[in-house]
């Protein structure tokens, strides 16, 4: 019997294309075309086969990967017999003589009959089949039919994308949430996973409808856009994976990517991995941009007509809230504001909103370095963007992408999309290190120096990729970064030990007795004999731990880590005791006046001041003076409390959330009014914290409405006088946070005798040193809870 001639030659096809991917003298675009070309030229002689050609009312029309001429070894053809509806008696016997050989030959096969009309109504009906109809291409067959379904289906996608837009959002956050994120997966799928080439192709159909137009360089409509660049890594890694691989893949394996690299000449698969990271990192970063820029493209479109133009809420100084994404002030100035682009980071982890994307190409162009060392308000806001739990991370990422990051962190380019050594680590490294800020973050109110704990996470690992003990060469690096940082010597020591240390605790547990006096004994000599170094080592091992991959940190870890650093401080002689600051002379002098007195003096920052504020002594004066300080909208970043001459005398170290440095007359002015009862500070305050909420039933993207915060901890520390207690309260700093506790001691018949506060980063640290009613277990139980309600917390 003599063999199928239209099955010989559709094999004859596929031997073609097993050659060429076998032969190895084509890669990249020029193995894509040889392949396209293969599949085209059988397509269009089959099709002369079944008279299949100009005027017979049929046409094979490509769409996916030989649509866009993007085949790679072992892509599926996916085609389209379009008919007008004029011969359905020859309708089976085509579609049979194009689908049957192909199949018989082995090769995969996405397949449909449409007339035009049918088209229409499934791209109507399917948005996914839509976006895959705009690639649509003419291969054989009759060209005019072909060009109407190509602009029926353009111009009907472009009419209706604005309205199909959230189930296109829909669509490609349900695929991410199964694929995952290319950039910092050890074994990325390339097509379908976040920042993938599927994220590029549906750019490119938003900008075909006009809907990210505000995308600057990265619409893909630009030749020049980074996009085009990204996508073409992407395509080359795929083409050389299904050569390598032998079979169609979209998941980069490990065992394959040595293989791949030297295919592509880039070295090996860490090189590889590289490759792939930055270029996700730049389509993740599109696609985000893009979906606001074409939501808000939608909103305008669709609403100018009826709404007024959106309601800009201030953020922080120079920062605002515009349309649910954070922007410049009317008044900001990139060029001569240092740390404009740390505040807007904040700002936007702060109240989980995205940041603008004109505005960080404005902050990539314009804006000023920070004056080295840094002041402490430039310091204040990297820690609070760093305490931010998980927020933190789509800011710095949005940085890293327009270059802003790495003007912050020069360090950070040898740990920017390195591959992890070992198969522990779910992330790249330079990911690891914000995942183990995030952790770090809810951890800030279990240790006394929640500012270096979230620093030493960030930095911990900055020594990988440059050869050598990564612990050793950190420290080395932590010490110049420190000192860029403005901070102090003795804090520059503790978080180079941090980093020098920071695998210590993780390996004694799991290779000593933790119980054994000498184990304890040659840990203490290890930390210098610092109780502060322990405590934040302890930290820093449970967020390495979770920030490293699932199942590292467990019960087990926790119990001997923990265990350890509490028998290692109680060999050291326990935590230390606070101290109250002793009063200036000058300030002695003020109090001896008498009356109430508010003097301001410069800080140490440009925007810091010292306000010291003096009233006779009673119950409630220092939520007052603090209450007044809110009212007026400044954050206390530190203060000093104490008696002095029958005076209360509190000294806040104080910075402006927006506007100018404080007036001292004013200041005095409301505390006059506080002290004798015509100004009620605390209903003012908490009216104004209510009218800064939205109402109920009313969205509002710039108020977080579910966000893991580090729990608040309220402590009664030894204390060396038996008639006085101390407690210390570290909680997450916010509005009005040391009136509301302090006024709530009030209540309690709580006499603070002093205290000294300082908030580091987004976290605060008070200690109160107090009278109680009475020194029963029932009291403090009753005063500490009654703190921790006022924080959120629970007792």
């Amino acid at each position: 019997m003599n063999a199928d001639p239209t099955r010989s030659s559709a094999e004859s096809f596929a031997a073609a294309r097993r050659v060429l991917l076998r032969a190895g003298d084509l890669h990249g675009q020029a193995l894509r075309d040889a392949l396209a070309d293969r599949a085209e030229e059988w397509i269009a002689a089959r099709a002369a086969e079944l008279g299949v050609v100009e005027g017979s009312g049929f046409a094979v029309v490509a769409v996916g990967s030989l649509g866009r001429r993007e085949m790679v070894g072992y892509s599926d053809l996916d085609l389209i017999l379009v008919h007008d509806d004029r011969h359905r008696d020859r309708l089976a016997d085509v579609a049979d003589g194009l689908w049957y050989p192909i199949w018989d030959a082995g090769i995969k096969l996405d397949h449909s009959v449409r007339s035009v009309p049918e088209a229409m109504k499934v791209a109507r009906e399917d948005v996914t089949a839509a976006l895959g109809l705009l690639d649509a291409r003419f291969i054989a067959g009759d060209s005019d039919l072909a060009a109407l379904l190509i602009s029926s289906v353009r111009n009907l996608w472009r009419a209706e994308a604005r309205m199909r837009l959230p189930e296109v959002i829909d669509a490609a956050k349900a695929r991410w949430e199964r694929t995952g994120e290319i950039a910092h997966r050890a074994e990325p799928d390339l097509k379908n996973g976040r920042g993938g080439l599927r994220d590029v192709q549906l750019l490119d159909a938003l900008a075909f409808a006009h809907l990210t137009d505000g995308l600057g360089r990265l619409d893909p409509g630009r030749a020049e856009s980074p996009l085009r660049t990204a996508y073409g890594d992407l395509l080359a890694v795929r083409t050389e994976l299904h050569v390598v691989a032998g079979r169609a893949r979209d998941q980069v394996r490990a065992q394959d990517a040595d293989d791949i690299a030297a295919a592509l000449g880039a070295g090996d698969r860490f090189d590889l991995a590289r490759i792939i990271s930055r270029a996700a990192r730049t389509t993740s970063y599109a696609v985000d941009t893009g979906f606001r820029t074409a939501t808000n493209a939608v909103g305008r479109r669709g609403l100018s007509r009826f709404r007024r133009n959106p309601i800009r809420k201030p953020l922080d100084e120079g920062v605002v809230e515009h349309d649910g994404e954070v922007v410049l002030a009317k008044t900001a100035t990139p060029s001569s504001d240092p740390g404009l682009v740390l505040r807007v980071a904040s700002a936007s982890a702060r109240n989980q909103l995205p940041m603008n994307g004109a505005v960080l190409e404005r902050l990539a162009n314009f804006a000023s370095p920070i004056p080295e060392p840094w002041s402490s308000e430039n310091l204040s806001d990297l820690l609070v963007l760093l305490a931010s739990g998980h927020e933190l991370i789509a800011p710095v990422e949005a940085l890293d992408a327009t270059g802003l990051w790495e003007r912050i962190v020069p360090e950070w380019p040898v740990v920017r999309d390195l591959p992890p050594r070992d198969a522990i680590h779910t992330w790249t490294v330079d990911r690891h290190l914000l995942e183990t800020a995030a952790y770090a973050g809810a951890l800030t109110t279990s240790v006394s120096r929640p500012d270096l704990l979230i620093l030493g996470a960030l930095f911990h690992d900055i020594g990988k990729g440059r050869g050598g003990d990564h612990s050793v060469v950190g420290a080395e690096l932590i010490g110049p970064i420190a000192d860029r940082m403005g901070l102090w010597p003795d804090d520059r020591d503790l978080l180079v030990e941090m980093v020098r240390l920071h695998l210590l605790l993780p390996s004694v547990v799991t290779r000593r007795d933790v119980t054994e006096p000498a184990t304890i004994a040659w840990v203490a000599d290890q930390v210098g004999g610092d109780r502060v170094l322990i405590e934040l080592l302890g930290a820093l091992a449970e967020a390495d731990s979770r920030a490293t991959g699932p199942g590292v940190w467990n019960e087990w870890k926790a119990s001997l880590i923990g265990g350890l650093v509490e028998r290692v401080v109680d060999h050291l002689g326990g935590r230390p005791v606070p101290t109250p600051e002793p009063i200036a002379d000058d300030v002695r002098a003020l109090a001896e006046q008498g009356g109430v007195r508010v003097h301001t003096a410069p800080g140490d920052g440009p925007n810091m001041t010292v306000v010291t504020m003096v009233a006779p002594d009673g119950p409630g004066m220092l939520s007052t003076m603090a209450g007044v300080l809110a009212l007026a909208g400044l954050q206390a970043h530190s203060a000093s409390v104490r008696t002095h001459a029958g005076a209360a005398v509190d000294s806040f170290v104080v910075m402006p959330t927006f506007g100018s440095a404080p007036d001292a007359q004013l200041l005095r002015q409301r505390l006059v009014a506080a002290v004798s009862g015509s100004l009620d500070v605390h209903d003012a305050l908490a009216k104004r914290i209510a009218d800064r909420k939205p109402a109920v039933g009313v969205g509002s993207a710039a108020v977080p409405t579910a966000r893991i915060t580090p729990p608040p901890r309220v402590a009664w520390l030894r204390s060396p006088e038996k008639e006085r207690q101390l407690l210390e309260l570290r909680a997450q700093d916010d509005e009005g946070l040391l009136a509301r506790v302090s006024a709530e001691l009030d209540r309690c018949g709580v006499d603070v005798v002093w205290a000294t506060v300082a908030t580091m980063g987004a976290t605060a640290v008070d200690t109160f040193c107090v009278v109680l009613p009475d020194d029963s277990p029932a009291t403090r139980e009753r005063v500490a809870a009654a703190v921790l309600a006022v924080c959120g917390g629970r007792s």
